[in-house]
């Protein structure tokens, strides 16, 4: 089957077409500056690529482009629209409505408007992205993967907040975690590695510009480290991660900024960019610590004992630890992260090999880090949530 995967953005769509069959991937590409003036970067495994500005007024606009890119006879990759089967959509967040990936309908639709508050830089161009494919694709059946899906087997201790119970249920207040996509395929693809789902206990890190943390126990989740948004869990880009909320209030007061200027101000002015004074990108922070820059230094080895406390956190909760994982951006590509969150594990089973390690980043491969004598595995596996997405899609669209 060939599957269409959209990841829609306020003012982006990036796509892959797949085919299932082979599992490969036949093109992808990126809309960019959408109803502002409009580009698209479309790419084929042979390395053929184009650049092209082209007007996109709306999301319909920009899925017809890509559309006419995939059927191009010189940059195309099918004869016609007709063969993509179907299409899947990245979402965020599903709220309490979405415990599976699901085949979209009117239905799906109007519950996903009412998730808007929990993730309102995503969904509203999730929706978008939808209608868009609705409107060049009329008839296609789509289907939405949720990040928070992976996450709603939590039990109540782990996404209850201690505010009043009450409040909890009318205003929809928990833990939902993000990334789930990801952490799904890592766990599983760590499952095959181990021989074995049942009677196993794994840590997934997905670490990167946002980065989350989850508890896998017999291939569900049962905790992980983002909260009712992505704001909550180890500091990220230019997220805080967790803080005392009473330093909300005590900025507030300092500063005067209002409720949506703070929430500005946590998403986006603090983490590595806030804590270092320099970037929020990884590598111009382990850049600057080769210079010595203590304030980068400080950065980095805050994100790894952060790291390290929840991988400890979570062995403690599973009664035991098999493997942990290290995935996305960081995960995959920052040595030294992983260094500092392994080292000094020892007496929970954790041996790092530091060569293996240090050589491992910017590759597609999956390799193994820990030492043989290591008691508890340690892999890097490079996530690939976009094929989770053209599965998923697949087995609801021919009701595998």
């Amino acid at each position: 089957m060939k599957v269409l995967v959209v990841n829609a953005g306020s003012s982006s769509l990036k796509y892959q077409l797949f085919d299932t069959v082979e599992n490969t991937v036949l093109a992808k590409g990126i809309c960019e500056r959408i109803k502002i003036d409009g580009r698209i970067e479309h790419k084929l495994p042979d390395g053929t690529k184009i650049k092209k500005e082209i007007p996109m007024p709306d999301h319909a606009v920009a899925t017809q482009i890509v559309i006419d890119y995939l059927t191009d006879p010189q940059y195309g990759c099918i004869k016609d629209m007709s063969e993509i089967e179907a299409v899947g959509h990245r979402v965020v967040h599903g709220g309490t409505y979405f415990t599976k990936s699901t085949l979209v309908t009117d239905d799906v639709v109007e519950k996903l408007r009412k998730c808007v508050d929990f993730a309102p830089l995503h969904t509203p161009a999730h929706i978008m992205g939808i209608e868009g494919c609705t409107k060049a694709m009329p008839g296609v059946p789509q289907v939405i993967v949720i990040d928070t899906a992976f996450h709603q087997t939590m039990p109540p201790q782990a996404y209850t907040y201690a505010i009043p119970y009450e409040m909890s249920k009318e205003y929809e207040i928990r833990r939902y975690g993000a990334h789930g996509t990801s952490h799904r395929f890592v766990a599983a693809e760590m499952c095959k590695i181990l021989g074995r789902t049942e009677n196993t206990t794994i840590v997934t890190c997905h670490i990167g510009n946002g980065s989350s943390i989850s508890a896998v126990k017999d291939g569900v989740c049962i905790d992980t480290s983002m909260g009712m948004t992505p704001l909550a869990g180890v500091m990220m880009g230019t997220r805080c991660g967790d803080i005392d909320p009473a330093v909300v209030t005590y900025i507030m007061k300092k500063t005067g900024m209002s409720p949506d200027e703070m929430s500005d101000f946590m998403n986006n002015k603090c983490g590595f960019l806030g804590v270092s004074g320099i970037s929020s990108d990884s590598r111009d922070i382990e850049a600057a610590i080769l210079e010595n820059n203590e304030r980068a230094y400080l950065t980095a080895t805050t994100l790894a004992y952060q790291v390290k406390k929840y991988i400890g956190s979570y062995a403690a909760a599973m009664n035991g630890l098999d493997a942990v994982v290290f995935t996305a951006g960081m995960g995959e590509n920052n040595p030294e992260l992983r260094e500092r969150a392994c080292t000094d594990m020892e007496f929970l089973g954790i041996k790092i090999n530091k060569e293996v390690n240090a050589a491992a980043h910017h590759q597609p491969n999956i390799v193994e880090l820990s030492t043989p004598d290591s008691k508890v595995k340690v892999y890097l596996i490079p996530t690939n949530e976009e094929l989770m997405i053209a599965r998923d899609t697949e087995a609801i669209v021919t009701n595998k």
